[in-house]
């Protein structure tokens, strides 16, 4: 599993990502998020891989929201 940044234009897919959200429910955003989880592992394949990349997502630490 690769852990430092391997992207070719982060910024650029970082856009593509918000713009593809822009005007969707958040119930069709989730669903857009799950379909890409899905193509993006299958590019990807190797089981022992996805099994890494879903343990790492897992033990990242979960955002504070900011009170004020």
């Amino acid at each position: 599993m690769k852990t430092t940044p391997h992207f070719q234009d982060a910024d650029g897919f970082y856009e593509q990502l918000m713009d593809a959200h822009v005007g969707l429910s958040r119930e069709a955003s989730e669903l857009l998020n799950a379909r890409l989880i899905l193509l993006l592992a299958n590019q990807v394949g190797d089981a022992r891989v996805l099994g890494e990349c879903i343990e790492a997502a897992r033990k990242m630490p979960v955002p504070v929201s900011d009170p004020s």
